[in-house]
């Protein structure tokens, strides 16, 4: 399974055509609960044709604010309405003093932020009465480090028995701006709690520098990078291309998903792959 982020920019066309052929889509819950009119109707007509993933931005799991127990109540709904087949969020914090700071940034890789994360997920999950997976993010400074990245991870993900979103495109923007081998980070992940893959392109700007951006197409090294992971990963789980902006034509994003699935395809040596 190979999908895609549902972008209103390109709505009316992916329901019109059929050019783009996803397994799934995907949407951040955020956008669009309690959403009516045009966009709800159009949303439906989506739902008849895909299964739903999605991705949320608000969650805010790092956050020192209590979590926001009113919008988890109706990210429930949603999930349950939508028949939503993983729930996923970021290793990230996104408010502080109720100021929504509108960007992810890093937890810091200490002690205390493995204990505070775990128990919110923890806590979230008892409340949606699902696991979730949480997403190693992007960062372009470690904060007062007590833990290497790794070390953190995988202590949350043990301590909060959560599921994985493993982005590929990170891992490898993650290595190049800190200077480690991606591959043997990947060979450290439990990848027995991988549930999903975000594939992505980024923007180098500079020798010393990428940036995180699901703006540009998937560059080699990064197909490279996943090819590695599925073989590694030994089982097929859904992977979603994400392209936020600088939307290309459709014909475009379908190339994408379909080396995608080519290389899951030879990396697992199977030709039809169970859904999940």
């Amino acid at each position: 399974m190979v999908g895609i982020g549902y972008r209103k920019d390109f709505a009316e066309e992916f329901l019109q055509s059929n050019i783009l052929d996803p397994s799934f889509i995907e949407v951040a819950p955020e956008n669009w609960i309690g959403i009516g009119g045009f966009w709800k109707k159009q949303f439906l007509k989506v739902l008849e044709k895909y299964p739903l993933f999605t991705h949320g931005l608000s969650l805010s799991i790092g956050s020192p604010d209590e979590l926001d127990f009113d919008f988890l109540r109706k990210v429930k709904v949603f999930l349950n309405e939508t028949n939503s087949k993983i729930y996923s969020e970021h290793l990230s914090y996104a408010k502080c003093d109720n100021a929504h700071l509108y960007d992810l940034l890093p937890i810091p890789f200490t002690y205390d932020a493995v204990k505070h994360v775990s128990k919110r997920i923890k806590t979230v999950q008892d409340l949606l009465e699902r696991k979730i997976a949480i997403e190693i993010v992007s960062y372009y400074t470690p904060i007062a480090p007590e833990l290497k990245e790794i070390e953190f991870i995988n202590m949350i993900l043990e301590e909060a028995d959560c599921e994985l979103l493993l982005d590929v495109n990170n891992v490898y923007v993650n290595s190049f701006n800190h200077q480690y081998d991606a591959k043997a980070f990947i060979d450290q992940l439990p990848m027995g709690r991988v549930s999903y893959i975000h594939m992505a392109g980024h923007e180098k700007v500079s020798d010393t520098l990428i940036i995180d951006t699901h703006g540009e197409a998937i560059i080699d090294p990064v197909y490279d990078l996943f090819e590695y992971t599925m073989h590694q990963l030994k089982r097929d789980v859904p992977v979603l291309l994400e392209r936020d902006f600088n939307i290309p034509e459709l014909q475009e994003l379908q190339i994408e998903i379909n080396r995608l699935s080519a290389i899951k395809q030879s990396a697992l040596k199977i030709k039809d792959y169970a859904t999940v």
